[in-house]
C-alpha cells in the first residue's frame, strides 16, 4: 500500500511540475507571427506569468527563442514591406502592430530593489522592433495621405504629412529618456542602448533629412552631459554630428 501511495505521489509530481513547464503556449513552428499571435502571446506574456515566475529571457537557451521571435522585425516586415498588398491593407496591419508595440513596453519593465532593469536586454530588443516599426508605419501613413489627396502639393496635406513626421520624432526623443535610467542597466544593456541611437536614429534623420531635428538635437545635448557611458556619449555625439550636417547651411 505504502509504495503504492509512494508510486501514485511520483505520478502527480511528474504531472504537476509538467503542466508548469508546459503551461505557457507560443506559437514558435510559425515562421512568422501574424498580428493574431501577438495578441496571444503578449497577453501571455503581460498576464500569464506569476511574479515569482521567470520571463522569457536572452540568456535562457530554452526560452531565447520566444524572445527572438517576439522582437523579429521580419514578423512586420513581410507585410509592410509587400508592395503587391494594398497601402490601406498595410496600413491597418501597421496600426495593429504598433498597439501590440505598446503593450509590449510592458513585458520586461519590471526593476529590482536597487532599481535595477531585471531584463534591461530584452526590454531594449522590444524598444528597437518599435523604432523599426514606426519608421514604416508613419510612412505608410504618410503614402496613403499623399494618395488619397485630390492635390498631393497642397497646403493642408503637406501640413499633415510634415505632422506625423513630427510626432515620429518625438516618439523617437522617449527611447532617450532611457538614458536618464542609464544606472539601471548592465554594461551590455547601455551598449544595447548606443546600438539603438546609432541605427534607428540615423535611419530616422536619413528618412527625412528635412524635419524640424532641433528638440532632438537639444535633448541629445542634454543627455551627452548627463551619460557615464562612453558608448552611450560616442553615439550621441554621432547624432548630433548627423544633425548639424543636415541643417541648412546659412549665409550672412
Amino acid at each position: 500500500m505504502k509504495k503504492t501511495r509512494f508510486l501514485l505521489f511520483a505520478l502527480l509530481c511528474v504531472i504537476l511540475t509538467n503542466c508548469k513547464t508546459e503551461k505557457h503556449e507560443f506559437p514558435l513552428d510559425k515562421r512568422y507571427w501574424d498580428i493574431n499571435d501577438y495578441e496571444k502571446v503578449v497577453l501571455e506574456l503581460n498576464y500569464g506569468y506569476e511574479d515569482d515566475e521567470k520571463l522569457p529571457t536572452f540568456d535562457n537557451p530554452e526560452t531565447r527563442i520566444i524572445v527572438e521571435k517576439l522582437t523579429d522585425q521580419q514578423n512586420f516586415n513581410i507585410v509592410l514591406n509587400d508592395n503587391e498588398l494594398g497601402l490601406n491593407h498595410r496600413n491597418q496591419v501597421a496600426e495593429k502592430f504598433f498597439n501590440e508595440w505598446n503593450d509590449m513596453n510592458k513585458i520586461y519593465d519590471a526593476t529590482d530593489r536597487k532599481d535595477q532593469y531585471l531584463y534591461d536586454k530584452e526590454l531594449l530588443a522590444v524598444w528597437h522592433f518599435g523604432l523599426g516599426l514606426q519608421l514604416k508605419y508613419f510612412k505608410l501613413g504618410n503614402d496613403q495621405i499623399i494618395e488619397n489627396a485630390d492635390d498631393p502639393n497642397s497646403a493642408r496635406v503637406l501640413n499633415n504629412v510634415n505632422s506625423n513626421i513630427s510626432t515620429l520624432i518625438k516618439n523617437y526623443l522617449i527611447y532617450l529618456d532611457e538614458i536618464n535610467k542609464e544606472k539601471a542597466f548592465t554594461e551590455e544593456g547601455k551598449t544595447k542602448i548606443a546600438e539603438g541611437i546609432n541605427k534607428y536614429f540615423h535611419e530616422l534623420i536619413n528618412l527625412y533629412p528635412e524635419a524640424n531635428y532641433s528638440g532632438m538635437k537639444n535633448k541629445a545635448e542634454l543627455m551627452l552631459k548627463k551619460s557615464e557611458s562612453d558608448e552611450i556619449k560616442s553615439s550621441l555625439t554621432k547624432l548630433i554630428e548627423l544633425i548639424n550636417s543636415k541643417e541648412p547651411i546659412t549665409t550672412p
